[in-house]
C-alpha cells in the first residue's frame, strides 16, 4: 500500500497532540494525588485520546511501518515545549538525538518509497 501524504500529515498532528499531553502530564503531576479534579491530567487524557482518533483514522491511509515511526517526533516537540515551558535545556547530547530522530525518519520514508517503486502490483 502506498502511503497518502494525508496520512503522514495526520500522524505528525496526533504527535503534536500527545506532546501537548506530556506537557500537561507534567503539569498535572504537581497535584498529585488528585486525579478526578485535576485539570491538567484531564486535558492530557483528552488530548491521548484525540491523537488516538487521529492515528487510527492515518493507518487507513499507510503503511504501519511508515506511519508509526514517525510517532518518534513526539520526543522533538516534548524537547521544544519542555524548553519554552519548563526552561529545561537543550544540551548537545539533546541535539544530536533528535537530529538522528529526524535522519531516521527521513531514511524510514526514502527506503518505503524506494520499496514501492519496486513492489510488484497485487492485484
Amino acid at each position: 500500500m502506498k502511503t497518502k501524504t494525508s496520512a503522514i500529515i495526520l500522524v505528525i498532528i496526533c504527535t503534536l497532540f500527545t506532546s501537548t499531553a506530556q506537557i500537561f502530564y507534567k503539569l498535572g503531576s504537581a497535584k498529585l494525588p488528585i486525579i478526578f479534579t485535576n485539570w491538567q491530567l484531564l486535558s492530557g487524557l483528552v488530548l491521548y485520546g484525540f491523537g488516538a482518533v487521529l492515528l487510527i483514522t492515518a493507518f487507513k491511509g499507510g503503511d504501519v511501518s511508515v506511519l508509526y515511526p514517525i510517532i518518534a517526533t513526539s520526543y522533538i516537540w516534548v524537547t521544544i515545549l519542555s524548553n519554552i515551558i519548563f526552561n529545561e535545556q537543550i544540551n548537545i547530547h539533546k541535539t544530536i538525538g533528535v537530529a538522528l530522530i529526524i535522519f531516521g525518519i527521513i531514511a524510514i520514508g526514502f527506503g518505503s518509497r524506494k520499496e514501492q517503486a519496486h513492489a510488484p502490483e497485487v492485484i
